[in-house]
């Protein structure tokens, strides 16, 4: 292997493992929305070279978590109550789709483990840790799907919904818990039997409950603006398609 090559493999591991970071105080909510970030700071606190951070932000702008505008700078995403119906809407039609394509791979030991978190999911009192736990029993749910690009896409709108989902737990106080819980007992059940029609009208109807409720909460979500950290809506549409060589992939 070449100097070359062996600088350029270096440098794109260090943006993997700094877009990992990042991404982690991120969606723990540490950095929140419209928070700037300034690539000279984490080069400092991570002991790297700036390039590596922009490779690593510009991971992250793919993701739907970091906004970039040129010769301005970087911040930390936000949408605002048109964006994120839109990204739900998104969601409940994607995701069935994830679901549908993973159970029938899903295994006995998977379904064991859905019952665990599941049951962890019943007794946490602390939104942070139901955070964690719920999505990832939801990832789980969709782990075996063979089709990488719907579960990537699955992740992104994940990804660019995760704070909003802890401000409304948080001002929700985990009153609707127990519909949570009924929610997710009728979809590891459907799971479990193979019941591939009954988990896709599961999980869209979870997706449409959770969307009307936010809709309840408008003040969790920023304010419409021309401010540069709001992803436009048609950002987020190419984001859902960007994997597709071609364009949009056929029947859509």
């Amino acid at each position: 292997m070449s100097a070359e090559s062996s600088s350029l493999e270096a440098s794109s591991v260090a943006s993997q493992r700094i877009a990992a970071h990042m991404r982690g105080v991120i969606l723990s909510g540490e950095l929140p929305p419209g928070a700037r970030i300034r690539q000279e700071d984490i080069a400092s606190q991570l002991g790297s070279s700036r390039l590596p951070v922009r490779e690593a932000l510009r991971i992250l702008e793919a993701e739907g978590l970091v906004t970039l505008k040129a010769n301005s700078g970087a911040w930390v995403s936000k949408v605002d109550l048109r964006e994120g119906k839109a990204i739900y809407l998104l969601r409940e039609r994607v995701e069935p789709l994830v679901l549908a394509e993973s159970i029938p791979y899903l295994t006995a030991a998977d379904h064991a483990e859905l019952d665990r978190i599941q049951t962890e999911i019943e007794h946490v009192r602390d939104v942070e840790t139901f955070l964690i736990l719920d999505r990832e029993l939801h990832r789980l749910t969709y782990s075996a799907c063979p089709v990488a690009v719907l579960q990537s896409m699955a992740d992104r709108f994940w990804n660019m919904t995760q704070h909003y989902r802890r401000a409304f737990s948080t001002v929700t106080g985990g009153q609707r818990q127990w519909v949570v819980n009924a929610e997710h007992r009728l979809l590891i059940d459907a799971i479990k039997r193979r019941d591939v029609e009954a988990a896709e009208r599961l999980i869209a109807g979870h997706i449409q409950r959770t969307c009307r409720e936010l809709e309840q909460h408008p003040e969790i979500f920023a304010p419409i603006s021309d401010d540069v950290t709001t992803i436009p809506i048609e950002t987020i549409l190419t984001l859902a398609w960007e994997d597709y060589p071609e364009g949009e992939p056929d029947g859509f």
